[in-house]
């Protein structure tokens, strides 16, 4: 076996390399140490190269479904850090990436992204929030988010604490915009409630009339977005929702006005008991909201007494 290279291992990497040490087997782990320890040792990038593309048949394509406390530890090497949907070859990966010393990661990352397949273009861009010298892959990260391949979208924008660092204002609302436009989950975008601008508020009630004016669909999640910052005309569109909407855009419409600092939209929701009452007893959330948990109309759900 190879030796242990833990201690030369970047802290969240020697965090990653320990969950495949737990659910690898005896050769997958002689192989990874091995490919590890010829990666720190070349002067090029072949062994890099070669383990990054061996990773799946060596180490298998499991899912990692960490421990609470796998959990803790990650985000405590890495603050806002989310490895959900992880898998073992994703893993490994982002292990072999960051055992390079930082002045050779991102030619290597260049490399790699020149010749990736869709899998590996995932756990490239899954590696952002790791790197060293985040700004140095703005322009990488914006690109990943013009794809018009959702898993690539997603490695970005969703579970990653990367595009709030590190992305403008308005490369940050197209995200958020994409995000609703194909459908992605925006109570997994990391940060998304303090990057709620007036900006994103209009360009989310100016998309929502479209939608509408179109006879098509609309997001609850969008108004996650609008409440904080939205002016009277969003508080007045929240408004239409909560009195109009089905049982799911009413929950949506009012936690948004719940958020909305503006007078009107208190009273606003003070006409609807039931909507309140869903939020005081913790019935309505976003997180409920964006798994699509139906709401039966005009009785809160679980048994929740009426207001």
């Amino acid at each position: 076996m190879a030796a242990n290279l833990e201690g030369s291992l970047p802290p969240v990497a020697a965090v990653m390399r320990a969950w495949l040490d737990r659910r690898l087997s005896d050769a997958a782990i002689d192989w990874f140490g091995d490919a590890l320890a010829q990666v720190r040792g070349a002067d090029d990038l072949r062994p890099l190269m070669l383990a990054f593309s061996l990773a799946p048949r060596r180490v298998g394509r499991e899912p990692v479904h960490l421990t609470p406390a796998e959990v803790e530890v990650a985000t405590a090497a890495r603050p806002g850090w989310q490895p959900r949907g992880l898998r073992t070859d994703t893993v490994a990966r982002l292990v072999l990436l960051l055992a390079l010393p930082p002045q050779r990661l991102l030619p290597a990352l260049e490399r790699l992204f020149a010749a990736a397949d869709l899998n590996e273009t995932i756990a490239l861009y899954r590696g952002l929030p790791l790197y060293p010298d985040p700004t140095a892959l703005r322009a990488r990260a914006e690109e990943g988010l013009r794809s018009n391949i959702k898993p690539v979208f997603e490695a970005v924008a969703l579970n990653n604490p990367y595009p709030a660092e590190q992305l403008g204002d308005n490369a940050w609302n197209h995200m958020v915009l994409k995000a609703i436009f194909i459908g992605s989950r925006l109570a997994d975008i990391v940060g998304l409630d303090g990057r709620c601008t007036p900006t994103l508020a209009r360009m989310l009630c100016d998309y929502a009339r479209e939608r509408r004016a179109a006879g098509r669909p609309v997001s609850p999640e969008l108004w996650r977005c609008v409440g904080p910052c939205g002016d009277g005309e969003a508080v007045a569109l929240l408004a239409h929702v909560l009195a109009a909407g089905d049982p799911r855009e009413q929950a949506a419409a009012a936690l948004a006005l719940a958020a909305s600092p503006r007078a009107e939209a208190a009273r606003c929701l003070a006409e609807f008991p039931d909507a309140r009452l869903w939020i005081e007893r913790g019935i309505a959330t976003w997180e409920r909201i964006a798994d699509a948990v139906s709401w039966s109309s005009p009785s809160p759900p679980d048994g929740a007494p009426q207001g």
